[in-house]
């Protein structure tokens, strides 16, 4: 047959190779279509794992962000204590004594004219001449510690340092 009449010419039957061929194909179209699928729901499910992380994470700096603000403020509000000199019976003397008395001895006392002078820590009526109310004399840790005239004192190891005068060692 060389020529064909549209209508009445019959197509031939597909070879084994063209079968196979044309199986082959259909089959590697529907894997394709199977791999698109399956990649499309590892991203979608991807993007809502990184979404829930996001999330979290922001909670999680919201939370830690809400506590540094707490401890800040409930810090703040104990961050300074008010050191006054004192004598051996308790009663407060001008803080120039204690700034002026040189080294300590172990015990956080100023010996001066043989009479011992020390820090009393905290406490209220704390006038010259009267022994103060409340507050002790161990110093209270992590304050900064400063005498009634605004001198910041610090104390620890051997010796003392007085800031912000000049008769500090």
């Amino acid at each position: 047959m060389r020529r064909q009449e549209p209508g009445s010419t019959r197509p031939r039957p597909p070879t084994v190779g063209e079968s196979r061929a044309r199986d082959k194909a259909r089959r590697e179209r529907e894997e394709l279509e199977i791999q698109a699928a399956e990649t499309a729901a590892r991203e979608e499910q991807r993007r809502r794992t990184r979404r829930k992380a996001m999330i979290g994470g922001a909670a999680v700096v919201g939370v830690v962000g809400l506590v540094a603000l707490g401890y800040t403020v409930l810090s703040s509000e104990s961050e300074s204590v008010t050191a006054t000199c004192v004598d051996e019976q308790g009663v407060a003397v001008p803080d120039d004594v204690c700034s002026s008395a040189g080294s300590p001895n172990s015990m956080g006392m100023f010996i001066v004219a043989g009479s011992s002078y020390r820090y009393y820590y905290g406490g209220s009526n704390t006038t010259v001449g009267q022994k103060p109310v409340g507050g002790s004399t161990v110093k209270p840790q992590g304050v900064t510690v400063k005498t009634k005239s605004g001198t910041t004192i610090q104390r620890g190891g051997f010796g003392s340092k007085v800031s912000g005068t000049s008769g500090g060692s």
